[in-house]
């Protein structure tokens, strides 16, 4: 900065303490992490770390004198106006944090006026990010990518996030009508979350007056967790003893332990806060994904309350619950930053939220969302109702040839790992009474505008079709006499138009090629448009287009999924697990013999992928050899 009238203006207005704050919460989010104060520790941190110190950095430039006088590097206005443009890009994907980080560093490290002046000039560089290619209308196998198709196996944190949030979508937040919709079947909720905040505001020493005793002032996290942790408990105690309610028996407590890896993830992944099924969990128990009943997000800062920072972290730890709990049709979640609260839903169309609320200021709405969570049954939570256990085995009910049929699960078979999309869940399974039966159950969400896998296949079943899984029962998946879909069962008819950040989207032009995965004479096909790989930028394509494009998107109707169940009766595993190459090629001769004996049917099957083509070399196995 070589100019004498900066220099002057830096000279006449020091930063003096200005900074102060700003340094106290880099020692704070240190102190968090439990990370050392040394010269590197700004590189230990997590990314979101490092937004939140630029939150909390940036304000404080803008609010300090010099910055008024100093010009902008555009040439028009101050470098106060490229400081707030710098904050606002934060929500942008091609945010580069690099950019930030030497003047992060230089105002942690106190360094003179001028050096701190200079690298705020040197981070507002505009970077342009380079133009995302257009795809070809005429793509033959268009997809859309999601987490269960994820090509890196290590499944590190920034490149998951990247396809998570295109999986995702617009996250809908400020849904009026929520806690009623999820929270409204609880019985005795209203009536135990007023008689418990009653008893908050009574008394000499009351734990409510202007807000909760002993919440941190700064938001902290650790001082945070430790309070939330103690107030659940004091909660729970008193829902265990309330009344005479003898239906609420799910005992569940708070876990809190945010640098403690969860159990079962691919990739290191740690959570916040939440609530776990487990008879003896404390607040610091060391728990697996498949315990996490409802997860939670907390953020010091309430900027952070939006679709990059807050709403994505608590959708990376849905991700993990969905994926390790084979029953779960959707996972409720809750985000804290600052003092201000969001609940949340994540299912197979995406997520939405509630109102944000103050729990320092409506604090029965904090009671009755927590008593909620301890109260609810797994119905409640999202557990699918129609997978039943009994003598320790798991089964369904099907009504097939006029008669109930009990099919025993046996195990898990696959579980796509992803938030929005199919879904698809298979289980190996068999008939009751009959274990050398083996069928495979196989549950999805797709659109309702597609054709039905099961009637296509019970099609193929009787017209004789070879070396194909062979058709045994299929049906759209009921709770309580209603079809399970997402925008009548799971939402409970909430209406994303209404969400305080709703916006149309934009018609998807149609492809010139349908993307159905069966294909017949009669233009089966379904019209959906994908987006290409280029657009996405992605390296590999995906192993199967699991997240299909609804072809109701053309029209601007709101989408939704339907809950379909397909049971075939051959078993077997995927040809890339065959013993050896013999074994492979005969495999790949029947399968070809399957795909021709389909389109001699006058069917075209256009979903070839490795995971589609099933080998069986098990002797006593009656299925195909290979389909």
């Amino acid at each position: 900065m070589r100019d004498e009238t900066q220099a002057k203006i830096i000279e006449d207005s020091p930063i003096g303490n200005g900074l102060d704050a700003f340094r106290a919460s880099f020692q704070s989010i240190c102190k968090g992490a439990s990370i050392s104060l040394i010269p590197n520790a700004l590189e230990q941190l997590e990314q979101e770390d490092i937004q939140n110190l630029i939150l909390d950095l940036l304000p404080a430039l803008r609010n300090l004198c010099a910055v008024r006088s100093l010009p902008s590097k555009t040439g028009r206005g101050t470098l106060r106006s490229d400081l707030l443009r710098l904050e606002l890009s934060l929500d942008s994907d091609d945010f580069d944090y690099d950019r930030v980080k030497p003047l992060l560093k230089s105002a942690l490290a106190s360094e003179p006026d001028i050096l701190i002046w200079n690298h705020a000039y040197n981070a507002i560089t505009e970077s342009t990010p380079p133009p995302r290619p257009i795809a070809s209308s005429l793509q033959q196998t268009p997809w859309l990518r999601n987490t269960s198709s994820f090509a890196n196996s290590s499944e590190h944190r920034k490149y998951v996030d990247d396809v998570l949030k295109e999986e995702l979508g617009s996250l809908y937040v400020g849904l009026r009508n929520f806690h009623g919709a999820y929270f409204g079947g609880v019985a005795g909720l209203d009536t135990a979350s007023q008689a418990f905040f009653e008893q908050c505001v009574q008394g000499s020493d009351p734990l409510f007056e202007d807000g909760w005793k002993g919440w941190p002032k700064d938001a902290n996290q650790d001082d945070v967790l430790s309070w939330f942790a103690d107030f659940s408990e004091k909660l729970a105690a008193f829902a265990d003893g309330y009344g005479s309610i003898s239906t609420h028996q799910h005992r569940r407590r708070p876990l809190a332990q945010p640098n403690k890896p969860i159990q079962g993830s691919t990739g290191e992944r740690k959570l916040d806060v939440g609530f776990v099924k487990d008879t003896k969990a404390g607040k610091d128990s060391r728990c697996h994904w498949s315990q996490i009943l409802v997860p939670g997000e907390l953020k010091s800062n309430p900027s952070a309350d939006k679709a990059s920072m807050a709403w994505l972290d608590l959708g990376r730890y849905t991700r993990e619950v969905l994926a390790a709990q084979d029953t779960r049709r959707f996972v409720l979640g809750f985000t804290i930053c600052g003092s201000l609260m969001r609940v949340w839903a994540f299912d197979r169309l995406g997520g939405i939220a509630s109102e944000q609320f103050d729990i320092n200021k409506d604090g029965r709405q904090f009671v009755s969302t927590i008593l909620g969570f301890l109260w609810m049954n797994e119905e409640h939570l999202g557990f699918d109702p129609t997978i039943m256990t009994a003598n320790g085995e798991r089964f369904i009910e099907v009504n097939r040839n006029g008669s109930t049929e009990r099919i025993i699960i046996d195990k898990v078979m696959q579980r796509a790992p992803c938030i929005a999309g199919r879904a698809t869940t298979c289980w190996k399974a068999h008939p009751e009474g009959q274990p050398e039966m083996l069928l495979v159950i196989k549950d999805s969400w797709q659109y309702p505008e597609r054709d039905e896998e099961g009637e296509l296949l019970r099609e193929v079943t009787d017209k004789g079709v070879v070396n194909v899984a062979q058709y045994y029962h299929h049906e759209t998946v009921q709770i309580h006499g209603e079809d399970d879909d997402i925008q009548n069962n799971v939402r409970r008819g909430l209406d994303i138009t209404q969400a305080a950040n709703y916006r149309p989207e934009r018609p998807m032009r149609q492809s010139n090629v349908a993307s159905g995965t069966w294909r017949g004479d009669r233009g089966r096909a379904g019209a959906g448009r994908k987006r290409s790989s280029s657009q996405i930028g992605a390296p590999l394509p995906s192993s199967k287009r699991s997240c299909s494009a609804s072809p109701m998107k053309a029209a601007s109707i709101v989408p939704n999924r339907v809950h379909r169940r397909l049971i075939v009766r051959d078993y077997g595993m995927p040809i890339y697990k065959a013993s050896s190459r013999s074994a492979l090629l005969a495999a790949f001769e029947r399968c070809i013999e399957g795909h021709e004996s389909l389109h001699r049917a006058g069917l075209l099957h256009r979903d070839v992928s490795i995971n589609n083509l099933m080998i069986n070399e098990d002797d006593d196995n009656p299925s195909w050899p290979a389909f």
